[in-house]
This record gives C-alpha cells, structure tokens and sequence, in this order.
C-alpha cells in the first residue's frame, strides 16, 4: 500500500524517456534545454543502463549519472531511475551462466537481447541487491529523484531452471499437502499422468505446451506469477528501507505471459503503463482500435489514477515492419486520452530515436537526423495543452459500470483456444466498446472487487470458477444490479477441469437457464439472429442501423427520439415502430460461439437464432434475480447488436446515456471540486458533436476539454 510519506509530483505532468548513456555528453545540455523549453517535467532514466553502471563487479560508476540527474535538477525536471536489472552485462552472463532462463525445451536462452535472466537466481538476486543498493543510497536525499521503476515491462516468470524446478514443487506441495490432492485436482488419471512422488512433478516443458495438462499449465502460470511478484516485492523493500519517501512502480504491458496485474502491484505505490495504441487504423467497422480498453483497464488495478511511463512518440518497428509513422493530432490526442482516462504523468518513449541497437526503429519525437520536426512541435503543443488544466490535479474517474478481469481466465483461455480466432479479451473489449459508444464510462476491475458502486457489471467469458466472485454478482444482482454474463462461463472448476454439469453451471441460478449444447464457429463463419417477437413489442429503446450511423458524421447528443425515427433498425421508440416486419430488419450476428439454450417460463428471450439447425432457439436472454436482472449472451454479437443491447441494459437501470455518437468519438469525465468533460475524435476524421445549442467540430484526434459546474 502507499506509505503516507510518499509524494507524487503535483498536477498533471509531461514527461520523457531519455538514455543518456546512448549519446555523446556534448549533447546532454542542448537535449536539456530543450526539454524544459518544451514543457518537460518527468525525464526517466538508467532502465538498461547496468553495464554502464557497473562496467566490472563490483566496479560502480555513477558519475555519469550524477552529471545527468544535475542537468534536469538545475532545469527544475524531476528525475525517476529505474534499476537496470532487465538488462544484466555480459561479464555477468559470462561469469555466473546458471542466471540464465531455461526455456520449455530445457535450453538456455540465447543472450544478447533483454530480460534472460532468471528471477528466482540466487545469484542474480544477490547482484541485483548490490547494484539497487547503490543505486538508491546515492540518490535518497536528491529531492529530484521521486522515484523508481523496477525492471522493465515485467512477465510472469516462466523459467524451468533448476531453481525454478525446485520452486514449482514446494510451490505445488504447499498448496495440496499429498501427492494424491495433486493427482485428484489435476484429473492425472488420463494419459497414465499420475505422480507418486513430488520430485516426478516438472514444470510444462514443451515447446507446445497445449498437449499438456490444463490444470498443470494454470498452476504453472499462478506459481509463476507469483514469482515475479515475489521478486517485485525482492527490489520494493530494499528500496523502501533506504529512501521510504521516494515512490515506486513498474511499467506494465499486455504480454504474452501476464503475471497477476492486481497481486504485482499490491505494494507499489502507482500503476505505470506503456502505451502504444495503433496508428494504422483498421477501415472495418468491426475491428476496435481504442486503447480506451487498455486504460480503464490499467485504472482499474489499483483503482485510482496511473501514470504512462512509455507512450507512443513515432512510427514503431524494428523486429517487424514498420508501422504509419503518427498522423497529425495523434501524440498530442493519444496523450491526452490517456489524461482523460486517469493518467496524471504521461512520459513519452522516446526523446531521440536510437542510432543503434535493436530499437533503432522504434521511433522518439525527434528523429535520427536530431532535428526538430513536426512531432516534435506537435509534442511542445501538448506541453502547452497540459499547462491549461492543472487544475485536474486531484480528480479521479467515477463510473457506475464495471467489467471483471481474471487472470485466470486470461491464461486458461489462451492455454486452450476455444474458437479460431476466439480470445479473452474479446467480450471485454466487446461490451466496453459497447457502452463506450453510449458516452458511458467504464471501469475494467479484478473478479474478486466488491460491487456494490456499480449499476451495471459485467463478467464476460467467465472460464474458471471462482466462488467469491459467483456469490458477489448474487449479492449485487440480488440488490438491483444489472448482471451481463457471456458465453464459456462455467466451464471449469478452480483447478481447471470441466465442470460435468450443464452449462453454466455455477451461473445457472443466476442466470436461469441451461445450454443443451454449443457450437464453436470457425473464423468468418457468421450466424444470423433476430430479435424475439415477445422482446421486440416491449422494448422501448433504439438499435441504431449502419445506414444512419454512415450517414452523417453530425449527431445530436439530445436528441435520442430524432435519431430514432430515422433508423430502420429500431428496437422500439416512445414514438415509433409498432410493426414485427420492422422489428425483423434488426441486423444481430453472432460470430466465434454459439450457445444453445433451452428455454423456460421463468427466462425472458431477447434474441433467438435465425439459421443454422439451432434456428429459434434462444441466443440472448434475460432473468430476473431479486431486484436485479441477469442477462446472458450465448454468442458474440456483431458491434452495432452490441451497443443496441448496450443501450437497452443502460435505460433500464437509468443511466444517462448519450445516444447518436459516432463510432470512434469517446466522451469521458474526471470528477473533482468540479466536472471535467473529455470529449475525443478518435477517428481519421472530422467530426461534428452537436450538445445543445454548441456545435463542436473536432479535426482527427482532436481532444474537447471543458470544466463544468460540479451537481
């Protein structure tokens, strides 16, 4: 938790990520003066510097870094070091191999990128003491050093080295007590995969680890998760006890090994995230590009604000193609959507392209040629942007809708594919886009939160059972909550094994129904629905049509009933559409999944299939659960059929919805003594908002900021 010494800088700040270590010295002064001409107040150093920092063991250098740290100190620019531990030099490689990871095939991993190391090393842990140690007794009474990153773009640690071997198996012996609670929760009697000894216990080594069992995987991934918790916890507490004023974090990304967000940064004082949303913009409709998604997710960790501590400068690239280089308006309109979203420090990545080494390509605001160009003049606007609202010092986000986040699910989804092209985050991204296009906010939390602030929660593709969360969503859909489940919920117990009930099993109270069989659909395989004839007369709110949505770029945000008696697709109006042959126009796909309910008295139908053998049989539906209602959605639905469904859930449990916005234009809030509203055109082109009597016209990526009166 944080301590309440710690201090993060006031108001909101601008910041970069610089390498001094990468460039002659003669240029370190002109870089400075630039920076605080621009606006600059975070710089963040020292993340690979290992070698330069200790060329031999024991042979510390830190002149160097001293002379940087007094550059920005002199230029009033706060300074964050990280240690440098991602990146160990190769006399450590070549002096101490057993430090090196063992990949799933039992090879050491070749060296000469980053991050070979294993976690767990005695060795290295003791290395990396000494170099930490040094590192911040230097630095614990420079007021301008704030604060410390630890590591680098941390993933849960899935080395098989001896150490780790070791680890696993008193890992696994301490949560099952006998070799027969492992053998029973992990169902080992298929393939003759039965233990009679701890030490016949390995970790999943195989370079396709999908033939393994399940339940071995999901453990693995727990343990190691864990292990990197561990060793975030190993470099937290020696930093504390030397310089317990100064705050600490680490930088997060979506990975393919995710440790546990929420357990990784229990301790830490601030949740840091690099940020690379796209530049080449997909053309479809169906395709979301937000990273709104991955922001509201990063909030969501320790729920309150977070910082950027990489963000998008310039076209990415290197070990792939090269990306579109920023259009005009995205550096500025990237960082300010993440401000919206509870970013209080965004730090660009990076301030000088790298001339050499692996990420030459990967681009900073200011080119290889190191002259100032338009993203660097774009970079000073925003600095200038960000001087205007310090006010929003203080605000937090504040919403009444949530999604559960489970890394669990994430990884036993991803363990074991359920559809072509079917993956976890899909029906997260899906249901926040969903509400999104509603000018509705959303928070992205851990399963096992308590829900009592929120009026509408989702858990989507809900895979592995957790009983704390099922009787959670029971209490609040009990008390009045919307509850939106999804299809692959309920299919696993704890330990990973299919539950041998109808699905969704634990979900079945909750949800009312039962699924008799399903259907995984392979990719581009589409199944029509239709709207049930008993939902169709009752509903009272609009699907909007994809001709009305491409018909116009300017909307009325007041004007619901308006853009309702244009739409051919309308679930109903107050005014309008009283025919079932209307009704039918309704355009609902399912794709990837298709659950087959049966159906009963007691279980609203919203939508039913429309082809397929499974034709009439009910695909969404709705129960009521004590003063709440519980949806279920037995497919994933097609954008348009989602922010419809969206729209029904929101007016029933009374949010303000802004209906008729574009695709693309995202409207968030930060609440303090005052209301900050965000309004951003997160399109490739202009767009016209019409709010009242005001019309705002938005250029791409263009960010609408006002300050209003507090209700």
């Amino acid at each position: 938790m944080t301590d309440s010494k710690i201090k993060l800088p006031v108001g909101i700040n601008i910041g970069v990520d610089y390498y001094p270590e990468h460039w002659d010295e003669s240029l370190w002064v002109k870089d400075a003066d630039m920076m605080h001409e621009a606006g600059v107040k975070i710089v963040r150093m020292a993340e690979f510097a290992w070698s330069r920092l200790e060329p031999d063991e024991g042979d510390f250098d830190f002149e160097w870094l001293d002379r940087a740290v007094k550059l920005f100190e002199d230029r009033d620019i706060y300074v964050v070091l990280c240690t440098p531990t991602n990146t160990p030099p190769q006399w450590l490689f070549k002096k101490y191999p057993e430090i090196i990871q063992i990949d799933k095939k039992g090879n050491r991993i070749s060296i000469g990128i980053r991050g070979h190391r294993c976690l767990n090393s005695p060795v290295y842990r003791e290395l990396s003491k000494k170099i930490i140690t040094h590192m911040v007794e230097r630095y614990k009474d420079n007021k301008y050093v704030i604060g410390y990153q630890i590591d680098n773009e941390l993933e849960a640690n899935h080395c098989c080295c001896d150490v780790c071997k070791s680890s696993f198996r008193e890992w696994i012996k301490k949560k099952y007590g006998t070799i027969q609670a492992v053998n029973k929760a992990y169902g080992n009697n298929v393939w003759s995969g039965e233990y009679s000894d701890f030490s016949q216990i390995m970790p999943p080594m195989n370079e396709n680890g999908k033939w393994l069992n399940p339940s071995l995987n999901l453990d693995f991934n727990r343990y190691a998760s864990e292990s990197t918790c561990d060793y975030v916890k190993f470099q937290s507490d020696i930093i504390r006890k030397i310089s317990p004023d100064k705050f600490i974090t680490t930088n997060n990304w979506l990975c393919e090994n995710m440790p546990d967000f929420y357990d990784m940064f229990e301790n830490l004082d601030v949740v840091s995230y690099d940020n690379y949303p796209l530049t080449n913009l997909p053309k479809d409709d169906e395709t979301l590009y937000s990273h709104a998604f991955h922001l509201d997710l990063m909030r969501g960790i320790k729920n309150k604000n977070f910082w950027i501590m990489e963000q998008l400068s310039g076209s990415v690239g290197s070990w792939m193609p090269m990306s579109l280089t920023t259009r005009p308006g995205m550096l500025k309109g990237y960082s300010l959507q993440a401000i919206a979203h509870g970013a209080d420090a965004v730090v660009h990545f990076r301030w000088r392209t790298a001339v050499s080494g692996a990420e030459m390509y990967w681009h900073g605001i200011i080119d290889h040629s190191n002259v100032p160009g338009r993203r660097y003049k774009e970079f000073c606007g925003l600095c200038d942007e960000v001087k205007k609202i310090q006010n929003l010092a203080e605000t937090i986000c504040r919403n009444e809708i949530a999604i559960l986040y489970s890394s669990d699910n994430e990884y036993a989804f991803k363990n074991q594919h359920q559809a072509e092209k079917m993956y976890y985050l899909e029906q997260l991204k899906q249901w926040h886009d969903a509400f999104t296009c509603l000018g509705l906010g959303v928070d992205i939390i851990n399963q096992t939160q308590r829900l009592d602030k929120y009026k509408i929660v989702i858990a989507p593709t809900m895979l592995v059972e957790s009983a704390g969360t099922l009787k959670e969503l029971e209490r609040v859909a009990n008390n009045g909550v919307a509850v939106i489940l999804t299809n692959r919920s309920g299919e696993r117990d704890y330990n990973n094994k299919c539950i041998m009930e109808q699905l969704p099993t634990i979900y079945s109270e909750l949800t009312g129904i039962k699924v008799t069989e399903y259907e995984a659909l392979p990719y581009g395989m589409e199944v029509r629905l239709r709207l049930s004839d008993e939902f169709a007369e009752k509903s009272k709110y609009a699907l909007k049509s994809e001709r009305e949505e491409n018909a116009t770029s300017q909307y009325n945000l007041e004007s619901q009933n308006k853009e309702v008696e244009k739409s051919d697709y309308a679930l109903n109006s107050d005014n309008d559409v009283n025919s079932n042959e209307e009704i039918r126009k309704v355009k609902i796909i399912g794709k990837r999944w298709c659950d087959i309910i049966e159906e009963n008295e007691n279980v609203e139908v919203l939508a039913r299939y429309d082809e397929q053998f499974y034709k009439d049989f009910a695909a969404v539906t709705r129960n009521k659960y004590g003063d709440g209602e519980v949806y279920y959605f037995g497919t994933v639905l097609n954008r348009d059929a989602s922010i419809g469904f969206a729209r029904e859930i929101a007016k029933r449990q009374q949010l303000d919805i802004i209906d008729g916005l574009q695709k693309g234009v995202e409207v968030t809030y930060r609440y303090g003594d005052k209301k900050w509203r965000f309004i951003f055109n997160n399109t490739e082109k202009e767009q016209k908002v019409i709010i009242g009597k005001e019309q705002i016209t938005l250029k791409p990526f263009e960010m609408n900021i006002q300050e209003t009166i507090l209700h």
